[in-house]
């Protein structure tokens, strides 16, 4: 499945689903009902580590053609709402206007209104989520240092170039041209260029 790049924030909030004990609520979930086959997809592709919006829910639960059902889209949406006021599930902001939002359950374990215990994933599934979020967490963690020191060689070499062409510029407009100014600045120039270039291919 595919899986949309996920913000930090979002990164923060499906680590603490993960790590959430069984939540009460003041909703029934009862299987055959909407709202329980609703945070069941929900669910499914959460431990994927994808929060779906409610198109991809309806495509999922009951078919593509449905998804473009508008009227019966809109009545999802009033459950998913309804879900939301009872503390099953979190409607997420959306990122653009023009986009869809997107829903992720609070935990996987409930108490519904009706005192039943109801868990949407095993403890196997949670434990494989939790190690898909950790290399994904792990991966970030590289990648940022490594973006870090490829900005901080960008800067450096356009700094020392900028020097350079200054110290030459300096150099030349001086009476008499000092050689030894006139190679080192020239030098030091050419190798910046050469850096700069490597760091941005």
């Amino acid at each position: 499945m595919h899986r949309h790049e996920l913000s930090p924030s979002e990164l923060q909030l499906l680590q603490q689903v993960l790590n959430a004990d069984c939540l009460p609520v003041n909703i029934r979930l009862r299987k055959g009902e909407y709202q329980y086959s609703l945070a069941e997809t929900i669910a499914a592709f959460q431990l994927e580590l994808h929060l779906p919006n409610v198109k991809e829910i309806i495509a999922k639960l009951f078919g593509e053609e449905r998804s473009n059902d508008v009227q019966f889209t809109r009545k999802i949406q009033t459950i998913l709402k309804k879900m939301e006021k009872g503390g099953v599930i979190k409607i997420l902001p959306k990122r653009k206007p023009w986009e869809l939002q997107r829903y992720m359950l609070l935990t996987f374990k409930f108490q519904d209104v009706d005192k039943n215990f109801v868990s949407f994933a095993t403890d196997e599934q949670i434990n494989q989520a939790r190690e898909m979020l950790n290399s994904i967490l792990a991966e970030q963690g590289k990648i940022k240092p490594e973006k870090r020191k490829f900005n901080l060689k960008i800067l450096l070499s356009m700094l020392t170039l900028i020097l350079s062409y200054g110290i030459l510029v300096w150099d030349l407009l001086l009476p008499v041209v000092n050689p030894i100014i006139f190679i080192a600045a020239l030098s030091a120039a050419i190798i910046s260029s050469l850096m700069l270039g490597k760091a941005l291919a």
